[in-house]
């Protein structure tokens, strides 16, 4: 399958918390649409929250995206107005307009059930069910937001995995190894290779289309997030923005380390826009959508060459090195703290980093690797169940990590011990191994130490 959806313009806070339950709400109004003459007899709707996305699903606004999701919005279809508009119409009118069609009563306290039981398939599950007027249940689906806004069912995810060299690609692998065999045998680069990988799925002109609207969508955040409307992130902290007196205050420095600055408030931004719920492109999630945009903001304003053509091929190595993380490990913190995410992002960047700046693949590997490696073992901890502390901050330093991995690979002459597909095996395992408390569900952690002070 195509690896564009790695990069999906959606919306705050979260990929799994909220683009992906809205989307699975979505996933139910389809269902609905396509056997209406069964549901057009439904008369209300019930969604049930499991595990981590019951315990933080109120910070991530899970219930919002389920609203918004049963109306049938799409996320790149989201405005403020229109964000406001289905909540009003649901808290002050008591009703959703089902799949769109439909106008049926809404009772907060008894349709949306928070449910601390974990489901065994995953951390995120949700059920959705439907009822007529009498209260007989007309249809239900489970239905898994595993991370990166993807979503599966619960057919989808008890079956085996599908074998995709059954899909007889001409070009197809699975892992690190497999990439670099590539590369060695057909002499390309990362993303050369990701380039004829996509195309056996897609145009040349769609390809360079996405990936370019992909890099003004991530442009807007930043932007916005610069010139936001208001100046305290919505939730229980109250925190105060910081990028806007930061873009302020900075300015040009013979300071050779000044340049760490703009790389946190380009990370920085990127990630309060998120936090405020505004639209972001999942990369490849949520919480750590800021990472890939500093590093691409860094080279296009303190380096020289970084064009369309360079944007383009920044994406396809990113996006190369995520379906790596997706396919053989997680990109979910809820699974496998944030090691899985804000690593998995750093990773990505540096591989692609590294490749725009000349790197063959053994050494875009390598970038990628030492930016996992020292993320390793971080969890998931955000405070309320807001994706604001830690979350902000560890944009900025997945970046410059990200940025000096793919530093250290370019400059390094010895051979490297650890592989790519070592490390991310070590940190599916470690994310395995890593306490329930500390994987996005404000148990432990920072979440509890600061958050029974706040």
């Amino acid at each position: 399958m195509s690896n564009l959806s790695i990069f999906k313009i959606g919306v705050g806070p979260s990929s799994s918390h909220t683009l992906g339950v809205m989307i699975g709400a979505n996933l139910f109004c389809q269902k609905a649409i396509d056997e209406w003459e069964k549901y057009s007899q439904t008369a209300r709707i019930q969604t049930k929250l499991y595990g981590s996305l019951s315990l933080t699903g109120k910070g991530h606004l899970s219930d919002s995206a389920i609203i918004w999701g049963l109306n049938n919005i799409k996320a790149k279809e989201l405005t403020p107005t229109i964000q406001k508009e289905i909540l009003a119409h649901a808290m002050q009118s008591k009703k959703i307009k089902f799949a769109g069609l439909k106008d049926i009563k809404f009772n907060y306290e008894t349709d949306m059930i928070f449910s601390k039981e974990f489901l065994c398939e995953h951390q995120n599950g949700f059920e959705i069910s439907a009822f007529d007027d009498l209260g007989n249940l007309l249809g239900s689906q489970i239905y898994f937001s595993v991370g990166g806004g993807f979503v599966k069912t619960i057919d989808e995810m008890n079956a085996k995995a599908k074998d995709e060299n059954k899909l007889n690609l001409a070009i197809n692998f699975n892992n690190a190894k497999d990439i670099l065999n590539l590369c060695s045998k057909h002499q390309w680069n990362l993303p050369k290779l990701s380039l004829e990988y996509e195309l056996q799925f897609n145009s040349p002109t769609f390809i360079k289309d996405y990936c370019l609207e992909i890099w003004e969508v991530m442009q807007s955040s930043y932007a916005n997030g610069i010139h936001p409307k208001n100046d305290y992130l919505p939730g229980r902290l109250h925190l105060k923005r910081r990028a806007k007196g930061l873009n302020e205050r900075l300015s040009i420095t013979s300071d050779p380390l000044g340049v760490l600055d703009y790389i946190s408030l380009y990370a920085i931004a990127v990630a309060e826009e998120n936090a405020g719920g505004g639209r972001v492109v999942t990369a490849p999630t949520n919480g750590a959508c800021a990472v890939i945009p500093a590093v691409m903001l860094y080279l296009k304003n303190h380096t020289i060459g970084f064009n369309d053509d360079k944007v383009i091929e920044f994406l396809l190595s990113a996006m190369l090195i995520g379906s790596l993380y997706k396919k053989n490990a997680s990109i979910s913190g809820a699974e496998a703290g944030c090691q899985a995410e804000i690593g998995s992002a750093s990773s990505m960047s540096a591989a692609a980093m590294a490749s725009v700046m000349g790197a063959d693949a053994i050494k875009s590997c390598n970038a990628a690797e030492v930016a996992m490696e020292h993320h390793l073992g971080l969890t998931c901890d955000p405070v309320y169940g807001l994706v604001q502390i830690p979350c902000i901050e560890r944009n900025a330093f997945g970046a410059i990590k990200a940025i000096s991995a793919a530093r250290m690979a370019m400059s390094r002459k010895s051979d490297p011990k650890v592989s790519l597909d070592n490390i991310i095996k070590t940190m599916f395992e470690t994310g395995k191994d890593m306490s329930l408390k500390y994987k996005e569900t404000a148990l432990g952690g920072l979440a509890v130490t600061l958050g029974s002070v706040c």
